[in-house]
């Protein structure tokens, strides 16, 4: 990961931060308990359990240093940064699919903390992208693998 800058909202932030602590205060002990457990079994050259502890405390480690990378990079978007008039990071936006009539919420972060399940998008997502900058009341074309999706921005609220 290179030193891009990555762009939090307060609840993001949060996460990030109490993830990188359970890493360090938790699963860090877990691990190295597991370690320890795994050597007492012997010849640690054909020990599954050891090699398992191994993989998983590569991930950990991993893991902790693309966090604190994330962090040391991060630029917070706070709640008073964010304006109404425009589709920004951190803002909530309903849209409406002009073919469908459907219409959807989502919530514009950063890379970091997407989660379509939870209808959290990227501001570089295809949709993101088409949307960002954009008033209430615009139609944006958004381009997807199977042609061109039509909305309209019916609401944007912090």
């Amino acid at each position: 990961m290179s030193d891009k800058e990555v762009i939090l909202t307060q609840d993001g932030l949060k996460r990030l931060e109490e993830e990188l602590e359970n890493l360090k205060s938790v699963k860090r002990r877990e691990v190295a308990e597991r370690i320890k457990v795994a050597i007492g079994y012997g010849d640690i050259s054909e020990n599954s359990e050891y090699e398992d502890a191994k993989n998983e405390q590569a991930f950990i480690e991993g893991r902790i240093l693309t966090l604190e990378k994330m962090l040391r990079n991060a630029r917070i978007i706070s709640n008073d940064d964010i304006d109404t008039d425009i589709v920004s990071v951190g803002v909530t936006v309903t849209v409406e699919d002009l073919e469908f009539g459907d219409t959807m919420e989502y919530v514009i972060v950063g890379t970091a903390e997407s989660d379509p399940l939870q209808n959290k998008i990227s501001n570089e997502s295809p949709v993101g992208k088409a949307i960002l900058g954009k008033s209430k009341g615009a139609i944006v074309d958004v381009a997807v693998p199977a042609g061109t999706i039509q909305y309209k921005i019916i609401d944007i609220k912090k």
